[in-house]
């Protein structure tokens, strides 16, 4: 699939959820970044400031190998990385909430419509 052009960040929101279709890069993405907030966290709280590196390497290192292996596509933040990082945001709040079917749903809509 090839680089996409949006002109705002609702126009992104379904690409971005499409390359996220199935559940498994959605949940290595969940895990990832919770992973990486928890041990920023407790190194800040403990005064260890290198622990903020926890946030982007653990979150980027488990997210994008899900897209090569998972998904098969790239990662949406190598075309948008700001909108990116609020789609994954608003993806995992999705998530907590029990919205996961609702992100299958927005997923399977725009590939249809985009393939």
């Amino acid at each position: 699939m090839s680089q996409q052009t949006f002109d705002s960040y609702e126009e992104f929101w379904p690409y971005y959820v499409a390359m996220h279709s199935r559940a498994a890069t959605r949940w290595v993405h969940l895990t990832g970044t919770l992973t990486g907030l928890a041990l920023t966290a407790y190194g800040l709280a403990r005064g260890r400031k290198r622990y903020a590196l926890a946030l982007p390497l653990i979150g980027y290192g488990t997210a994008w190998p899900a897209h090569f292996l998972i998904e098969k596509n790239n990662p949406a933040t190598f075309g948008n990385p700001a909108w990116s990082l609020r789609g994954d945001a608003q993806m995992i709040r999705m998530m907590l909430a029990g919205r996961d079917a609702e992100l299958a749903a927005t997923a399977a809509e725009w590939l249809a419509e985009n393939r």
